[in-house]
This record gives C-alpha cells, sequence and structure tokens, in this order.
C-alpha cells in the first residue's frame, strides 16, 4: 500500500533538514520501492527558512514534498495535505520524531496487512515508555484524557498523541462526522468520530520522547479551546441522533 507521511511544521528552519532526513532514510530502508510513499511538509505560514529548506530537500529527494498551508493550524494542514493525497494510507507525526520510529512499521503492518482503518500511539498505556516529560504535562494530559473520555464516552487512552495513521478512504467520513477542526482538537476528533462510527481502530502502545524545549503549546490556553471543542463535538453527535 502506499502511504503519505505529513509533517506539519511552522518555522522549523532549525532542526527541519535534519528531522526529515533522519525520517526519510528509516522509510527507504524498509520501503525501498520506487513511488511507494511520500513525506509531506506541510508549512503553516514560517517566517523563516522552513518552506526554502523543504524545496531543497526536494531537489535532492523527489519523496519530499514542500506544502503551502493557507492559514495556520496543524488541524487545516492535515485537511489539506490529506485531501490532496492519493495515497492507500494517510497519517502524520511531529517533527521532533517524538515517537520511536520503528512504531511506523507497526502501524503500517495494522492497517497494511491486518485491515485495521485506523491506528493510534498512546503514551498513557501500561506498556508504553515515555522519556524527558515534566509531571506538569503527565497530570494535564491524564487529567484531560479523562475528562474527554467521559465527557464524549468513549474508550481510547490518549487523544493528543502526535502519530495517527489511517486509511484515506475512510477520511472523507472521518470529516464529514466530525472531524473539522483547524488546530490541535482535529488530532482527537479523528479518533472520537472513528470510534463513534465503529471503525476498526489500534491503540499502539510506543515509547515517546518528549521534548519540551521545542515545545510551543501553552496548557492553559489549549485546555480553554480543548473543552470548548469538546462542547461543539458532543453538539454534532446529539445532533445525528
Amino acid at each position: 500500500m502506499t502511504f503519505d507521511v505529513t509533517i506539519p511544521v511552522l518555522n522549523e528552519e532549525a532542526t527541519l533538514e535534519q528531522q526529515v532526513l533522519i525520517l526519510h532514510g528509516f522509510i527507504k530502508k524498509h520501503f525501498p520501492t520506487e513511488g511507494q510513499w511520500r513525506i509531506v511538509i506541510a508549512d503553516n505560514g514560517s517566517k523563516d527558512r522552513t518552506f526554502e529548506i523543504a524545496k531543497s530537500l526536494q531537489k535532492k529527494h523527489p519523496e519530499i514534498v514542500p506544502l503551502t498551508v493557507p492559514r495556520k493550524g496543524v488541524g487545516l494542514a492535515l485537511k489539506h495535505s490529506w485531501g490532496l493525497s492519493k495515497a492507500d494510507i494517510v497519517g502524520y507525526m511531529d517533527l521532533d520524531l517524538a515517537t520511536d520510529l520503528p512504531h511506523f512499521l507497526e502501524a503500517y503492518d495494522a492497517i497494511a496487512n491486518k485491515n485495521y482503518d485506523l491506528v493510534y500511539a498512546t503514551r498513557l498505556h501500561p506498556k508504553s515508555k515515555v522519556v524527558g516529560r515534566t509531571l506538569k504535562r503527565e497530570i494535564t494530559s491524564r487529567a484531560f484524557n479523562l475528562i474527554l473520555k467521559t465527557y464524549l464516552n468513549v474508550g481510547f487512552s490518549d487523544g493528543m498523541c502526535g502519530f495517527k495513521w489511517l486509511k484515506r478512504e475512510r477520511y472523507p467520513q472521518l470529516h464529514e462526522g466530525g472531524a473539522v477542526s483547524d488546530g490541535w482538537f482535529f488530532s482527537t476528533e479523528l479518533l472520537t468520530v472513528a470510534e463513534w462510527q465503529g471503525l476498526k481502530m489500534l491503540e499502539l502502545p510506543v515509547k515517546w520522547t518528549d521534548d519540551v524545549s521545542s515545545s510551543r503549546v501553552k496548557i492553559g490556553p489549549l485546555a480553554k479551546q480543548y473543552l470548548a471543542a469538546m462542547k461543539v463535538l458532543k453538539g454534532k453527535k446529539v445532533a445525528v441522533r
């Protein structure tokens, strides 16, 4: 099966080339067939040399595709990329490659060979290993996911982890079902709507290395956005009924 790996970026000139080449080398080693895969660098309006670097990478490696996103937003970047994709599998990971790359092989196998519709990583599974995560972020993550599971009546353990993969043919129905956010909540909407729709989902325990130094996430404002988005999403489920 063909696949597109989308990496949303914003002002990442310092680490873009290094991280993308690490990912490129890993994928090429395990998937040597020409034309089977692409790495899509979805630029959310960077003001530095991010997009210029992405274009230079494409000149050396045609599998790397720079993509300009109309406005800022992780969800918007993914929707824009996946909406243009022709691959069998679409998904994304963060530029810091926090999820150990060998887990991608597990995700691919689950969709390509075991007929899962969607695979998502979790940092909160007993078998997961999390490195470098602060106590504050750990407590916040667990609290948010508990609220999420209770309020939206879902069973997945980690809605926020930046490592998700799905059959592209399933994306339109997830989008129509409520996975529409332009921001970070899009990642959680995907899982919520997929579970509501009864898709075959695999929760993947992973080794995750938290890069707190590069995080731009502000917990307070993000929590307010998430709570508001949860209310809207629940309203859509009620409306469908």
